[in-house]
């Protein structure tokens, strides 16, 4: 039942990247077809990502040299949600990012104050930081547990960052421990997957019903944990972080609604043999 491909086409298409529509540098079969395929349909399509270590213009160049030309207004990721919350709930206050420079870069460019002096900061943000160090854990201890002024978010809440070949690295997950670890304080707010916030994000100025869009992506906690979240349709698709296993080991209520080897099958049957595709042909 998990693996059965969609009979209809759904009001507007939410795509994980890293995973599902590539992997690493290497397209994911059926991936460019489909995309193409969709717009053809006039069907909205938009890009997600929890990695907050690019800024959205990266993941332009980069579906643009893997064949898929994408408009900036279609991609969303934690950078973009985290900013957006600052500025909607805490425009006043002082942050400090333990982040890497896409994060850094754009809370300059919207005004949000930065430091690292303890007395005055005001929100810490845990984020996937492959420069993270004592220094900035002391920072952030200082600022939460000494001062008792700040309070910590995080951008994304993923334990690691997958690579091809089955390796990965610490992310936010990792700095969000340490920091509570030592001083602790409670997380207050997550910016990406499942949240609700990046629904909002990836449909903002989309005239859509939520309930009739469809998540698609290759993580169950985080991809579709959020259409869970929201109520929408999810789909796993086989060529990244999670398994058929893991799916269907879930309870009936934490499974997505369809599993797919190849993403290209979200297009009903009917319509892929009217334009007579098969899987040999990518």
């Amino acid at each position: 039942m998990l693996r059965a491909c969609p009979t209809e086409l759904f009001d507007a298409y939410i795509f994980d990247m890293d995973g599902t529509i590539y992997l690493g540098d290497d397209l994911l079969p059926g991936a460019k077809r489909l995309i193409e395929g969709l717009r053809t349909l006039g069907k909205p399509v938009r890009f997600l990502s929890n990695n907050p270590t690019k800024d959205p213009e990266l993941y332009v160049h980069k579906l643009e040299k893997l064949g898929i030309p994408t408009p900036i207004d279609e991609i969303a990721n934690t950078v973009v949600t985290t900013v957006r919350w600052l500025k909607a709930n805490h425009p006043e206050a002082v942050v400090f990012p333990i982040s890497e420079e896409p994060l850094k870069k754009a809370l300059r460019e919207t005004d949000i104050r930065m430091s690292e002096n303890p007395e005055e900061i005001d929100i810490v943000i845990a984020s996937y930081d492959r420069t993270f160090e004592y220094r900035k854990l002391q920072i952030a201890f200082d600022a939460i547990w000494y001062y008792k002024r700040a309070f910590l978010i995080t951008t994304n809440p993923d334990h690691y960052c997958p690579f091809p070949g089955g390796r990965g690295e610490p992310d936010a997950a990792a700095i969000v421990g340490a920091i509570v670890g030592c001083t602790g304080t409670e997380l207050v707010a997550n910016m990406g997957k499942p949240e609700a916030i990046m629904l909002s994000a990836a449909i903002d100025g989309l005239d859509v019903d939520p309930h009739r869009c469809i998540m698609v992506g290759d993580r169950l906690m985080t991809d579709i944990g959020m259409a869970i979240k929201t109520d929408m349709y999810s789909c796993l698709v086989l060529t990244g972080d999670s398994t058929l296993e893991e799916a269907e080991a879930l309870d009936a209520s934490e499974q997505p609604t369809f599993v797919l080897d190849r993403i290209d099958h979200l297009i009903p049957d009917d319509i892929r043999a009217q334009w007579g595709w098969s899987d040999e042909d990518e």
